[in-house]
């Protein structure tokens, strides 16, 4: 959670900023911590800054077409979407992780009107309870998937699809080879964090969560969010792609319900 916040202050203070997160500057700037231990430089932030962008770019299409719906920031942790997307008064936008965290939100961000903050694990069944069943819903988790195991992760978007009349799913994640590859990942070692979960392409989710229709499936490579890193990514992103298994070690998903 950590390293994607300064990930993004440090893409802020960039002179062409991805992202342009200037509330996640100012939220580094309030945490007393030694950032250096999340491994992240502004060399390597464009992994999490080109990510963030893109999912700002699906919600802001979804958001577009439904201006009266309910988002689902799932394991939303210290980010700050809802400030960027600044979404209109008919959305009712819900973050939802630890309690822990966020007791940690409310001291670095402000309140605003129809933003709602659920203190709970995405995986435990009863928060849903508490969020209206008559709207469209985005249900957005970024950087979330491969932290849950599968059965929890097929569970929760059951519980979605069945609670709400009809809306998206918007979610990363790695395959297979990517969660057998986690320990060259400096990042999750730092942390002490264990990935679970690979999914190897959208039929595993069609498959599994009956009603999920997919919009698109995606590398990271493609994604429009991608255009604006430098040169170095690029040559990377061009020989990755190369090899199927690297190209979508990293996936972009979006579903319909």
């Amino acid at each position: 959670m950590l390293a994607t916040l300064y990930a993004k202050a440090l893409d802020a203070e960039r002179q062409r900023p991805i992202l342009g997160d200037v509330w996640a500057r100012d939220a580094v700037a309030s945490i007393d911590y030694d950032w250096t231990k999340t491994t992240i430089t502004d060399r390597t932030s464009p992994s999490v800054t080109t990510r963030s962008l893109h999912f700002d770019i699906w919600a802001r299409q979804f958001l577009a077409c439904h201006d009266r719906a309910v988002v689902l920031h799932l394991g939303a942790g210290l980010d700050s979407r809802v400030y960027r997307l600044d979404p209109g008064p008919g959305i009712e936008w819900y973050d939802v992780d630890y309690p822990s965290i966020m007791e940690l939100r409310e001291q670095i961000y402000p309140s605003r009107p129809h933003y709602h903050r659920i203190a709970a694990s995405v995986t435990d069944p009863g928060w849903l309870d508490q969020i209206p069943a008559d709207r469209p819903v985005l249900a957005l988790g970024e950087g979330l998937t491969m932290y849950l195991t599968e059965s929890d992760g097929i569970a929760l978007l059951r519980r979605i699809v069945a609670h709400f009349p009809s809306g998206e799913l918007q979610f990363d994640a790695f395959n297979r080879f990517g969660i057998r590859s986690q320990w060259v990942n400096s990042v999750v070692r730092r942390s002490g964090s264990t990935l679970h979960w690979g999914i190897d392409g959208p039929g595993e989710i069609v498959a599994a969560v009956p009603g999920a229709r997919l919009l698109a499936w995606v590398s990271p490579f493609e994604s429009e969010s991608f255009r604006d890193v430098s040169r170095e990514y690029r040559v990377m992103a061009r020989v990755m792609s190369w090899v199927p298994a690297l190209k979508t070690m990293a996936q972009y998903h979006r579903y319909t319900f």
